[in-house]
């Protein structure tokens, strides 16, 4: 399910054949993207509000109907407008009722490996661009770019429909044997179950937001220019600079995992200050290099941390308020998600053509990034929620029965 959402991660291959075909710039076949992750972010939120009174499976239903359609439109689209509404609005709109659905029942399945399986659900969607890449090539090259989109937005809603009747919650009150709270759920962070309201009554909801925010901006700043930037500091040719594509993908997928995975052990909060150390020295040194091997192995890492700060965040957020209603906490806090996919390119492009080459803008993401790790070393988990009222059904219930 989530390798056929991460597909959008693949939207690389579509810009020339489009502007191809239709004489559109690269620059507003690029908007496509950032606007379909900024619908994203917002249908997110709504997708988990909606899980929270239907369960998952109506919205994994509804997310491959949209995701589909809008894909299969975008074939069809033969002006900027029914593109934007068509991939950007309506199949952005089935990715982000999707996105959240295998992350919010998975982390009510596993509470005792929370980083490890939403690592490994998002995962998929960092590796999306790997499986679709090569087949969106083939099928250009064979049938065009109008009847490949209809081609691949069949097999998606294909696919999310069959998988979304796998999709439901555990019983209320489900644990799995043996299962013993540990590392930051102990005490009384064990009994927290947040409603979206009160996470947003919490400055930690805010914290961190931020931290998504300033984690997927450094991180989708490469993506945005790893084929351009390669040829321009190591002077390489586009099929390989292109190489970086598939190399950073593969990063993105397994820096989902390994890093959720590895949070399980030493904490959600040491490997969020990792990452930002990490990459702070990434960019320092991709800002000083012109190898081409060196320049993709810094930007390899950089990935990995890019994909760590989604997978490991979903537990983060249900180690701090709980999984009951992380649909709709943690689908609110992929909004950084779409303001960082607008926020980053834009700000490196700026940068860029202010300076007239791209080390301005890594010496920016180095400091940026290295201010960012204060964040972890401040969050803490928040006090737990006030009870809510009694139900006067079961207190009357109580009064009758010692009368």
């Amino acid at each position: 399910m989530q390798i056929a959402f991460g597909a959008v991660y693949a939207w690389s291959v579509f810009r020339i054949p489009l502007t191809k075909a239709h004489g559109w710039t690269i620059s507003e076949v690029t908007l496509v993207f950032e606007l379909t992750i900024f619908v994203l972010g917002f249908a997110a939120f709504f997708g988990g509000l909606w899980m929270k009174r239907s369960g998952p499976r109506p919205v994994a239903l509804t997310a491959s109907v949209l995701y589909g359609l809008g894909t299969c439109l975008a074939g069809v689209a033969d002006n900027l407008t029914a593109l934007y509404l068509a991939y950007g609005v309506i199949a952005g709109a089935g990715l982000g009722f999707g996105y959240i659905v295998p992350i919010a029942t998975l982390v009510r399945w596993f509470p005792d490996k929370r980083g490890m399986i939403t690592g490994l659900a998002v995962a998929g969607f960092g590796a999306g661009a790997l499986v679709t890449a090569p087949v969106a090539n083939a099928l250009i090259s064979s049938v065009g770019v109008a009847r490949t989109f209809e081609t691949l937005g069949l097999s998606y809603l294909v696919i999310v429909f069959a998988c979304a009747f796998r999709m439901r919650n555990p019983p209320e009150g489900f644990a799995p044997a043996g299962y013993r709270t540990s590392g930051e759920r102990t005490g009384a962070a064990a009994a927290r179950n947040f409603s979206l309201r009160q996470a947003l009554g919490t400055w930690q909801w805010y914290a961190l937001w931020l931290t998504l925010f300033l984690n997927t901006t450094a991180g989708i700043a490469i993506i945005s220019q790893a084929s351009p930037m390669a040829q321009e500091i190591s002077h390489v040719s586009a099929a390989t600079a292109a190489g970086l594509v598939g190399l950073i993908s593969i990063a993105n997928g397994a820096g989902r995992f390994l890093w959720a995975w590895f949070s399980d052990t030493v904490g959600r909060r040491s490997v969020f200050l990792a990452m930002f150390l990490l990459q702070s020295a990434m960019f320092l040194a991709l800002a000083n290099t012109d190898g081409f091997a060196l320049l993709s192995l810094l930007s390899f890492v950089i990935l990995l941390c890019y994909g760590g700060g989604f997978g490991t965040m979903p537990a983060f957020v249900a180690d701090y308020f709980g999984s009951r209603q992380i649909g709709s906490i943690y689908g609110m806090m992929l909004t950084a998600w779409g303001f960082a996919a607008v926020f980053g390119p834009t700000l490196v492009a700026r940068i860029r053509q202010a300076t007239g080459y791209y080390q301005g803008a890594l010496r920016w993401l180095a400091v940026a990034t290295l201010v960012s790790a204060v964040l972890p070393l401040l969050l803490r988990p928040p006090a737990a929620p006030r009870e809510t009222a009694p139900d006067m059904t079961a207190v009357n219930q109580d009064r009758i029965a010692r009368t």
